[in-house]
């Protein structure tokens, strides 16, 4: 049995070896309440921020597409018996597996019709290929003179013929993710099958 006399005594031994113990809890406490509100903070911070971006993206998105607005809406009867991609007038986009292939026939800059078409005036001397990231596509179509959109707001799009067999679904993907773009910019998408 243990006296009233050693009662102090244990007491003080038990606070002196809980004490470091008890210290440290309160001490963990109250550094997880702060570091709680951080991590509070941290997210309202991160939530403002991808606002700031999504406003941002729709400010160019909107841009872009009044940009393009300019050009009239397409009129299929002018391009509905258009089958081989070098007769294609408007701008054309071979979609490969890390690359667009963005191809642009300029106006005639001559409006006689006196040698048009003929080896004075070739249509080949005329048309302009450019290599593009897809990101850029929506600033390229922008940067085309509205010489190149006879058809109207149109873009013929096709999967590259040049891809392999391995590379087919990620072109695939690309051109998804293209018609998708486009589509946001108000560009009507003339699909081609892959020959």
């Amino acid at each position: 049995m243990v006296s009233q006399q050693s009662l102090p005594h244990l007491s003080a031994t038990i606070g002196a070896t809980y004490a470091p113990a008890i210290a440290l809890m309160v001490a963990m406490c109250l550094s997880g309440c702060h570091r709680g509100e951080q991590t509070v903070v941290g997210v309202a911070q991160n939530a403002v921020s991808a606002e700031h971006h999504a406003q941002a993206a729709a400010a160019k998105s909107d841009s872009e597409r009044a940009q393009l607005a300019n050009i009239p809406l397409p009129t299929k009867s002018m391009y509905i018996d258009v089958h081989e991609r070098g007769a294609w007038a408007n701008p054309f986009i071979s979609i490969d597996a890390n690359l667009l292939t963005l191809r642009v026939t300029l106006a005639d800059a001559n409006p006689s019709a006196v040698g048009q078409g003929s080896m004075l005036r070739p249509d080949a001397a005329r048309r302009q290929e450019a290599q593009l990231r897809p990101g850029e596509l929506a600033d390229a179509l922008i940067a085309l003179p509205p010489g190149a959109w006879r058809y109207g707001r149109v873009v013929a799009v096709a999967e590259s013929p040049l891809a392999s067999k391995k590379d087919r679904p990620q072109v695939r993907r690309n051109v998804e993710a293209a018609i998708k773009q486009l589509n946001d910019l108000g560009v009507v998408v003339e699909e081609w099958p892959t020959r």
